[in-house]
């Protein structure tokens, strides 16, 4: 989840605004956004949302999040058309100012004088930022790398980060995700010359997933299905989107045409292939529901292959794997990097860094965009390469001062979570109580009273899950122990449903979590009569 914030004398711009997927520590959430209360607050400062690619975790959240911002967006054509599709999925196409400049442009937001220069990556359109203020030049890298041949798209535009670095550069904000790997992260063009070599030799049907966003990628999955003879369907919303997105901006203009969902049984399996989502293991994806033979249409089984054309995000192995299981049991061939040449990073490699800080000649380097190793890893290359760094966390206020970055301060974030439509706090509300109700339980007692706050029948005890187990006695015995607690209460709370109620709440706790050693969240349900 990208979301950082530039400031000078009292104005403020953002760039990028994304979103993650919660991983198998946070079951009580699918998609986590930034916090943006910090700017929010002020955001009659907040001048503009400048966006770096169309990757879903630079750009994802804007839908979400914009009525907390409210303020103008920018971006190139390709990002534009994705991030207009999401508003229009949240009803926000007619408030949001989106301005869409073309890559390399250029904008001036108060203090703020921003140049885009174009970068290869794993999505057309990327692009660094250059934020010129009275202080300084910082680029923010966003994602890159050096690809000499990137499919679709242009090449990282090496000429205007030499003209940068003679100007004088004061910071690289740079992505660090790759800062362990030696060498290049080499080309996507390497994938596609691979693609179109393999293809041929598979029998049986083929499903492919890789990130919807990747467009190269996709590009290179339909050549080589057209030279192997395979018709290709797409399965998965979000493919459908992305690749409407990247006709509307110029790219993909000469595909062939996709056989609908609902037409692929009719195609002999071996010309077949099935584009599909699900890289990353999502529950809910084409792929996820492949595995588990639950998909309408699409079907996989003995002889088939499966080819995850994509590497898999920190957090998400465990879910990837599981898929990866279920196809295997249904004796599909699972074929991941490693297994063939099916995938590049569209990061750079510790050799790619070098180049760049040889090209933009920085004062200093502050490493994102990765965990901690990541970051540590680059900021040590870096001062292999005679550069000071600063390496900062979530939060982080950094000065430039006359001595160079440090760090002054530190903003309150989070992380907040989608919850059906609604974006809810993660740490407190209602997923708090749904996190405590998976590790403890949930105790609903239920009972009547007259008029008078009089028990009337026997009051009953519901907890899906955590007195299953126990025999009809037991049960007995914790509603015979609640109904003499709802008797004992004192007269007084009966005219006070309120008191009332917290206090056969309180008392219904104790009947159940002792004896059980839990402390699951408890309610109670009053029936007047």
């Amino acid at each position: 989840m990208n979301f950082n914030l530039y400031g000078y004398d009292g104005a403020w711009i953002a760039v990028d605004c994304g979103m993650g997927f919660a991983g198998p520590d946070i079951p009580e959430a699918d998609i986590l956004l930034p916090d943006p209360a910090f700017i929010a607050r002020q955001r009659e400062d907040l001048l503009g949302l400048v966006i770096t690619h169309a990757h879903e975790d630079h750009i994802g959240g804007i839908a979400r999040l914009w009525p907390q911002l409210r303020c103008p967006v920018y971006a190139t054509p390709f990002a534009a058309a994705v991030i207009r599709r999401k508003l229009q999925e949240t009803g926000l196409q007619r408030e949001v100012k989106l301005h869409v400049l073309p890559p390399g442009g250029a904008l001036s937001l108060g203090p703020f004088r921003l140049r885009f220069i174009r970068m290869a990556h794993s999505t057309p359109e990327a692009q660094s930022l250059a934020i010129t203020t009275p202080a300084g030049t910082v680029l923010h890298t966003g994602d890159w790398k050096f690809d000499p041949a990137p499919v679709v798209g242009e090449t990282t535009d090496e000429a205007a980060l030499r003209a940068l670095g003679d100007e004088g550069v004061l910071a690289i904000v740079s992505d660090s995700t790759n800062a362990l790997v030696e060498g290049y992260s080499g080309s996507e063009l390497d994938v596609r010359k691979n693609l179109e070599a393999l293809l041929p030799d598979l029998t049986g049907r083929i499903a492919i997933t890789c990130f919807a966003s990747n467009v190269a990628r996709v590009a290179s999955i339909i050549a080589a299905a057209e030279l192997a003879g395979r018709h290709v369907a797409l399965v998965g919303r979000s493919l459908n989107n992305y690749i409407a997105a990247a006709q509307e901006a110029g790219y993909l203009k000469h595909v062939p045409d996709f056989v609908p969902e609902e037409e692929m049984g009719s195609v002999p399996d071996d010309n077949l292939l099935m584009l599909v989502t699900g890289s990353q293991g999502e529950p809910r994806s084409a792929m996820a529901r492949i595995a588990a033979d639950s998909h309408r249409y699409a079907v996989l089984g003995e002889g088939d292959k499966a080819i995850f054309s994509s590497r898999a995000i920190p957090g998400n192995e465990r879910a990837i794997f599981a898929v990866q299981d279920q196809l295997a049991r249904r004796g599909v061939r699972v074929i991941v990097d490693g297994d063939e040449f099916v995938h590049v990073s569209g990061h750079p490699a510790r050799e790619e860094l070098r180049k760049l800080y040889r090209l933009v000649r920085p004062k200093f380097v502050i490493p994102t965009h990765g965990e901690w190793r990541h970051l540590s890893a680059q900021a040590e290359l870096a001062r292999e390469e005679g550069i000071e760094t600063l390496v900062v966390q979530d939060g982080d206020v950094v000065l430039f001062g006359p001595h160079g970055p440090e760090v002054v301060d530190s903003v309150p974030t989070g992380r907040l979570a989608v919850d059906g439509t609604k974006v809810v706090p993660l740490k407190e509300g209602v997923l708090a109580a749904r996190r405590r109700m998976l590790a403890n339980g949930v105790v609903i007692g239920s009972f009547a009273l007259d008029s008078r706050g009089r028990l009337i029948g026997q009051p009953r005890i519901s907890a899906p899950g955590l007195l299953d187990q126990l025999d009809a006695r037991q049960r007995v015995e914790y509603e015979r122990q609640f109904q003499g607690l709802l008797q004992d209460l004192a007269p007084s709370l009966h005219a006070d449903e309120a008191a009332f109620t917290d206090a056969a709440r309180a008392g219904l706790r104790r009947i159940i979590g002792k004896p059980l050693g839990k402390r699951p969240l408890v309610d109670v349900h009053i029936l007047p009569v």
